[in-house]
């Protein structure tokens, strides 16, 4: 198995620092040098984050001359998206129908 098949998007935004990378880099693409520059880990710690967003697919680097610059791929993040959203609808019936509960004691209760 390889380890890009043992990694998924999931397994990549759930640490902060690379859900930091990906908030750096949705805007303007950046050097490696530029995204270590701000945490205060080592530069080949970064690199191994950048290394697992890139076997996610959530980032891709292209070269530069000497130079390698991350870009963000957030077409990935759909999967967390569609995931979440089976769970906001779910969440979103429940708060409804405990609101219609609510409004049915306080008319209950008025008429008490």
């Amino acid at each position: 198995m390889s380890i890009q098949s043992r990694r998924d998007v999931f397994q990549a935004i759930a640490d902060p620092t690379r859900r930091e990378i990906i908030n750096l880099v949705a805007f303007n693409s950046l050097n490696l040098n530029s995204i270590a520059e701000n945490f205060d880990v080592s530069r080949s710690a970064i690199s191994q984050h950048i290394k697992i967003l890139t076997e996610c697919g959530l980032i891709s680097i292209k070269k530069q001359g000497r130079e390698r610059y991350c870009e963000v791929k957030l077409q990935q993040l759909n999967e967390v998206s569609d995931w979440i959203e089976k769970y906001r609808k779910l969440w979103d019936g429940r708060f409804d129908a405990l609101d219609n509960l609510l409004d049915r004691l306080k008319e209950k209760d008025k008429k008490a």
